[in-house]
């Protein structure tokens, strides 16, 4: 079973899904917003893994200039996959949280700043005590110049990790396919269940932000 969680699957043995979406809440639980739009003109979209999205999406909630977040399931092969399913590892799919983000109040290099010190990206298939592909590290881009701020930003961070003696990034970084939004009671979950779990942490490096900075 192990051995399944860790491994990604193949179309052939990924689980089949369903060509409906599951139920999920229309609203932020936070902020009222919409999940699924419209969002104002003007605001884009990033997608991250870190781990467990319950935490992660506290995370970037919280930030000024986030317009709105949502948890859900990206980067596999099983289409509309529930929790239970993408907990086996037969899904291909990572926890993810979509920010829809004003870049006039904050950049994407600020979000990835975030993304890196608000988690261990060294891990690989897990992240701390939650072991798993769902819980790989992974930033899904909608466009070259994301693609090429959140390279940048790697290696500007490996830099700063290896000087402080911290392993080699794992992070996957590819472009974003469907975003698949999780059961309603995973959104906002940490707002709904204040003393929930949080499994997510950093590795305390600090991240420079800006290609050709000095980490």
């Amino acid at each position: 079973m192990l051995s399944h969680k860790t491994t990604l699957p193949t179309a052939a043995t990924a689980l089949p899904g369903r060509s409906t979406p599951l139920a999920t809440d229309q609203v932020h639980f936070v902020n009222g917003r919409p999940l699924k739009g419209p969002h104002p003109e003007g605001f884009e979209t990033a997608v991250f893994g870190m781990g467990c999205f319950w935490g992660v999406e506290r995370k970037f909630w919280s930030l000024p200039g986030v317009w709105v977040t949502a948890v859900g399931y990206s980067g596999g092969v099983t289409p509309n996959p529930t929790y239970e399913e993408t907990c086996t590892g037969l899904t291909g799919q990572t926890e993810v949280v979509q920010v829809v983000f004003n870049p006039a109040e904050i950049s994407y290099a600020e979000l990835l700043k975030t993304f890196w010190e608000g988690h261990d990206p060294t891990q690989g298939m897990r992240q701390g005590n939650d072991v798993g592909s769902t819980y790989r590290s992974a930033i899904y881009t909608l466009n070259d110049a994301q693609r090429q701020e959140a390279e940048a930003s790697r290696d500007a961070y490996q830099g700063a990790l290896t000087k402080a003696g911290r392993g080699e990034i794992t992070t996957e970084i590819t472009g974003a396919g469907p975003f698949y939004f999780a059961e309603g009671y995973h959104q906002g979950y940490l707002a709904k269940n204040p003393e929930g779990y949080c499994g997510i942490g950093g590795t305390g490096v600090v991240c420079p932000i800006g290609v050709g900075v000095e980490a």
